[in-house]
């Protein structure tokens, strides 16, 4: 008999793929939910934005910040990033997951 069911737990995996000029809003945003594990990367595409290929540091680049949390407190950050939509170009998603 396993034990592993006991060990795993739902989760959300909360990922957010905004320009590099958001990563201290957003991280603001992130610790007033006190969510302070995170991992951030830098990143490069194109979208509806245009391209990001990170060209020169600091312009024209983009970062993803990747969490997981409760689905209650992923809702409540969600709702905020909106606000940044339209003004900036940031898409966010959540996925299911499970942890240990």
């Amino acid at each position: 008999m396993s034990h592993e069911a006991d060990l795993v737990k739902p989760a959300v995996l909360l990922t957010i793929i905004g320009e590099t000029v958001l990563k201290d809003a957003i991280l603001k945003l992130l610790k007033s939910y006190n969510v302070n594990d995170y991992t951030i990367t830098q990143v490069q595409g194109e979208g509806s934005h245009g391209r990001r290929m990170g060209d020169m540091v600091g312009y024209n680049t983009n970062i993803e910040i990747k969490t997981i949390l409760s689905l209650e407190v992923s809702n409540d950050i969600l709702q905020s990033i909106k606000d940044y939509q339209g003004k900036q170009a940031v898409i966010a998603f959540r996925s299911y997951v499970e942890i240990l």
